[in-house]
């Protein structure tokens, strides 16, 4: 954090509290925030090559790994319009 020139000051405000049952799809975002598609106009999407290489390496029954997969493009969707609207 210091390293960036951040303090835990900086963080300061509402905390979000994730609920157990979507702490799969966090991880899994968090995990792939270095993985954003970048064009011209700024992040386009995550790339979904990496997204399903992810998720095929979790050996999930199929029903949760469309689950997880819907969850994060969800988050997909939302990060990308907050980022739209900054």
């Amino acid at each position: 954090m210091a390293a960036a020139g951040l303090t835990p000051e900086d963080f300061e405000g509402e905390r979000t509290e994730v609920w157990p049952e979507n702490e799969p799809a966090y991880f899994l975002f968090s995990a792939l925030r270095t993985q954003w598609r970048i064009g011209m106009g700024g992040p386009t999407g995550l790339d979904h090559n990496v997204l399903l290489h992810r998720l095929d390496r979790m050996n999930l029954p199929a029903d949760e790994y469309e689950q997880l997969d819907a969850d994060i493009r969800v988050m997909e969707a939302e990060a990308l319009s907050v980022i739209r609207d900054t």
